[in-house]
Parts: structure tokens; C-alpha cells; sequence
């Protein structure tokens, strides 16, 4: 299986290239303005993996330049997967297109309200629609939103993630929490995300499909804080911008039936991963 990934991730998507090793093709940047260079390197693929998350450069979320350039980056390669005819595309992207988990509708699942939240997340749907939009048995589209994903980031090998941010500021004698405390976060570790994704592309949808990725156990932003209180003495200190924060928790229903999923990384792990990167 021949693994093509484009599009720029810096947690991810070199832990995703890592698991595909030499079944990795890597698109240059360069590449998406040349369709002839780009459709040669996807004839040996079997997929292509496009990181749908963030704009391709870094700035504010809001801005309207995010949703041109995801625009942009996507583009060459929606054509280059039409053109091909025969490949399964995977977009890896973040639940912020759907609005914040209320009482009404307290999952993330593929049946959950589309509202995005801000501007990147208006790009990273609109490049879904428009791929789901030609899927078809020869060539499928699987979307996948991840949730509140926790790690070793390869690239800079510091954590990646609230856990760690919260491991790292403990240090200082505090913890700054994101709202009042009582929001709850589905936090998933990254092995757990690169085992869904690599399943995913082992196993392609009959024509398409959307996945939300998560632990699917909540866990409360007060009892987090504690952890990291009792273990450092640091103090929590609450009622800091929550704005860009995810809560809620991912119906992991639809993945334990799709792929078999079974978090292995459970909570207490990911907190105990985040002291030791720290150097807590």
C-alpha cells in the first residue's frame, strides 16, 4: 500500500509518515502547481492522505486568508484525485467544523450539526463537501475529525497538547485552565489517532464516509487540574479564555465498529507521558 501525504501538519503528520515508512510518498509543495509532477507521483498510490486542519500557513484562525489558502492548497490535489480516477482519499481534519457539544446534542459523530467555528473551519468544510461530492466506489473519500489530540511531538520534540502546556506551566507553581473548570474535554492519545487512520487506509469505505476521532470518555477540566495539583502543588487558576478550546466527547461508537477501536492509551497515561516530557 502506497501512502501519499500533502498538505502541512507539524503533530500529525510525521507521526503518520513515521507509521507508513516506506509506503510514504511525500508531495513537495512545489508539486501542487505541477499536475504533471503530481499525477506521476500519485500513479503508484493507493491513497492519499491531504491535512485538512489548518492553513498552510501560520496565522489567525479567523482570518479570511485561512480559508483561501486552504482553498488553494486543496485544489490541486481534488483535481489530481479526479484526474487519477482510482485512489482512496483521506482528509484529517479537527472538530471545530461542528458547533460545541450542548445538552441537546452532547457527541461529535457523523451525524452531528455542521456549524464551523471560525474561519479555518469554514475551509477545512468546504474542502470536504468538495471532495465528498465526487466519491465514488473506484475512487472513495473518508473525512476524519480528530479530537483533543495529546503527545510527543516528533518535530519538536517537546508534548503537544493541554496535558503538556499543564505539565509545563506546573512547573511554575501554576496551571492556567481554559474556562470555569467544569467543561469536559475528549482527550486521545496519538497512537490511538494514527491506528484509526492507518486502518482507515487499509480498509477504504465502499464510496465515503465521515469519522470523528476520539477516546470517547470525557473528562472533566476541574479533576484534570487536581491531577496536576496534587502531583506538582501548583495552583490551578481558572476562568482563562476558552475560545478556541473543544469540548465535548466523540461518539466512539462509529470507530470501535468501523476499525475495531479500543483506546489504549488511557487518561492517567497521557498525564503521567506529559510529566516525564517535561521533566516533571
Amino acid at each position: 500500500m502506497r501512502v501519499a501525504i500533502s498538505g502541512q501538519d507539524g503533530f500529525v503528520q510525521p507521526h503518520l509518515e513515521a507509521a507508513l515508512g516506506d509506503d510514504l510518498v511525500e508531495i513537495p509543495v512545489e508539486a501542487l502547481s505541477q499536475p504533471k509532477i503530481l499525477d506521476a507521483l500519485l500513479t503508484s498510490c493507493d491513497a492519499i492522505v491531504l491535512m485538512n486542519a489548518h492553513p498552510p500557513s501560520s496565522g489567525d484562525r479567523g482570518d479570511r486568508s485561512s480559508l483561501l489558502q486552504m482553498r488553494s492548497a486543496a485544489k490541486p490535489i481534488l483535481s489530481a484525485v479526479e484526474r487519477h480516477g482510482s485512489i482512496h482519499l483521506v482528509l484529517i481534519g479537527t472538530l471545530r467544523v461542528h458547533p460545541q457539544a450542548t445538552p441537546e446534542e452532547p457527541y461529535y459523530s457523523s451525524q452531528a450539526t455542521l456549524a464551523p467555528r471560525d474561519i479555518a473551519a469554514e475551509g477545512q468544510l468546504w474542502v470536504e463537501e468538495r471532495a465528498l461530492e465526487h466519491a465514488n466506489e473506484n475512487a472513495p473519500v473518508s473525512v476524519l475529525r480528530c479530537s483533543n489530540v495529546q503527545g510527543l511531538s516528533l518535530q519538536t520534540e517537546e508534548g503537544h497538547g493541554i496535558m503538556h502546556q499543564f505539565a509545563r506551566d506546573s512547573i511554575f507553581g501554576w496551571v492556567s485552565v481554559p474556562g470555569d473548570g467544569t467543561q469536559v474535554k475528549d482527550f486521545v492519545h496519538i497512537s490511538d489517532v494514527i491506528g484509526v487512520v492507518m486502518h482507515v487506509l487499509s480498509s477504504p469505505p465502499p464510496t465515503r464516509e465521515t469519522l470523528c476521532i476520539g477516546s470517547g470518555q470525557g473528562a472533566v477540566m476541574s479533576e484534570v487540574a487536581t491531577i496536576y495539583a496534587e502531583r506538582t502543588g501548583c495552583d490551578p487558576q481558572y476562568g482563562n479564555d476558552d475560545r478556541n478550546e473543544v469540548w465535548g466527547v466523540v461518539d466512539a461508537w462509529e470507530i470501535e465498529q468501523r476499525c475495531g477501536f479500543r483506546p489504549e492509551v488511557e487518561l492517567n497515561q497521557m498525564i503521567e507521558e506529559a510529566f516525564e516530557i517535561a521533566g516533571v
